[in-house]
């Protein structure tokens, strides 16, 4: 885009100007001698077009190749992708899946220099016999005393200061066709529409009390196949209302449709009575932190994650939400302390230390609705005793969807909400459902390896 940009357009009318100032000189030094010359210009543009077509081809492909050996290099370079490859032993298969996709991406590159060198090629020959043709018919004019032979010097020289600009005009289409390759690439997702945005009158959430409403929520990711259905719920402020269900029953995807990272499909979702669709993604976004399954650390220091969503917050809030989430000695205990370099998506870190630094800067952000995927799934049985207080801390006045699968974390939920293929098939707590002797009931006694209906201390 730069090449075209700065260099193409801008060099463009320059090269026109000089086209059109040499071109009357020419034919008044010698009009027929001019004439040949403009009638070779239709053959040249038709080159120029063949070119453009093939360049541009070419260049697409050079993009395609280009964009699969990057993802490959990103897939196997960063930390996680190099640890498959090393712990299944698929060092050479890997090295020589490269280099066979690299190796297509130089046969392309090879293809797309050698258009120019065979243009190159004919516009060498074409400025070596023009004016040789130009000395042959210009010097008959001379020995037959129409034209002085200082005429077609002038000439000779004049038409071969025109051969640059010509051919940078030609040149011009080619480059065009080939940024062209690009641009298609480029405005491929650009032109993505972006589905999730801000209502024309949408208004700022300013405060809220954690009131969770699910109105008749459907939703799917795919025409044929429904993700929700008919889902309908409430959660009051200040409760812990768990989702509970097989994996691929719609759990998280719920958690989804409250911090509005898709939109329903039928019914809605509301806070405090505003429908999520109707309030700014922004202000939506100050009041819901997640904690998910998939921890996720910027590479940069432990300070710089912690307080991702509280930039400003002093050191003492800073070391209260550390020590809070259980994970402030262990970071006194890295080498720079809080600023500690954590690494690409914090490989430095055990999956433990990721997600109580993860729950520390959702402590930090004090948000009223909390959302937890399994937020305690990566930590042994003692960090988990000493999150699980933590968040009891945290949840005390604000609403809490907790998805989890260990149902010994959720045993004091207020509301438990079973989920299956996308329905809400039993709700209650934990006593409720286990008397029911229904779904839940059935996870619980395959966890816990106790009869269906035993009575079990909550």
């Amino acid at each position: 885009m730069e090449e075209v940009v700065t260099n193409t357009f801008s060099s463009t009318l320059t090269n026109v100007a000089t086209v059109l100032i040499s071109l009357v000189v020419l034919l008044q030094l010698n009009a027929p001698l001019t004439l040949l010359f403009l009638c070779l210009l239709p053959l040249f543009l038709i080159l120029t077009v063949r070119r453009g077509k093939i360049s541009r081809a070419v260049s697409s492909e050079r993009q395609q190749m280009l964009a699969e050996v990057s993802t490959l290099l990103e897939e196997t370079v960063n930390v996680s992708g190099a640890l498959l490859v090393k712990s299944f032993g698929r060092k050479s298969a890997t090295t020589e899946r490269f280099a066979s996709t690299n190796e297509r991406l130089l046969a392309v590159q090879m293809r797309q220099i050698m258009i120019g060198r065979r243009w190159s090629a004919i516009m060498h020959i074409f400025y070596a016999l023009l004016p040789a043709l130009v000395y042959y018919l210009g010097g008959r004019q001379v020995l037959g005393g129409t034209l002085s032979l200082g005429s077609l010097v002038a000439y000779t020289m004049l038409q071969y200061r025109l051969f640059t600009p010509v051919g940078e005009l030609l040149n011009v289409h080619v480059a065009l066709q080939q940024a062209l390759a690009l641009f298609e690439r480029i405005f491929e997702y650009l032109d993505l529409p972006i589905e999730i945005t801000d209502r024309p009158d949408a208004i700022p959430l300013e405060t809220t009390s954690g009131h969770i409403r699910f109105r008749s929520v459907s939703f799917r990711y795919l025409p044929e196949r429904p993700t929700l259905i008919d889902v309908d719920f409430e959660a009051q402020p200040g409760q812990l209302v768990a989702l509970v269900g097989p994996s691929g029953a719609g759990k998280t995807t719920m958690t989804y449709l409250l911090a509005r990272l898709y939109d329903v499909e039928q019914g809605s979702v509301e806070i405090d009575g505003h429908d999520v669709r109707n309030v700014t993604l922004e202000s939506l976004g100050r009041h819901i932190g997640m904690v998910t399954q998939e921890t996720y650390l910027h590479n940069a220091t432990v300070r710089e994650n912690i307080t991702y969503g509280k930039p400003d917050a002093t050191e003492e809030e800073i070391m209260a939400a550390a020590t809070a989430a259980h994970i402030h000695q262990r970071i006194m205990e890295l080498p720079n302390g809080y600023e500690t370099i954590v690494g690409a998506r914090g490989h430095t870190l055990s999956g433990g230390e990721k997600q109580r630094i993860a729950i520390a800067r959702v402590l930090l952000k004090n948000p009223r609705i909390l959302i937890l995927d399994e937020a305690t799934s990566a930590l042994d049985t003692q960090s988990e005793r000493l999150i699980q207080a933590a968040l009891e801390q945290l949840q005390a006045g604000r609403t809490t969807l907790a998805i989890a699968h260990r149902l010994s974390t959720i045993l004091a939920a207020d509301q438990i909400l079973v989920v299956d293929a996308g329905r809400i098939v039993e709700r209650g707590t934990h006593a409720m459902l286990l008397e029911r002797g229904g779904l839940y009931a059935r996870l619980y006694a395959e966890q816990f390896s106790s009869p269906v209906g035993t009575p079990t201390a909550a």
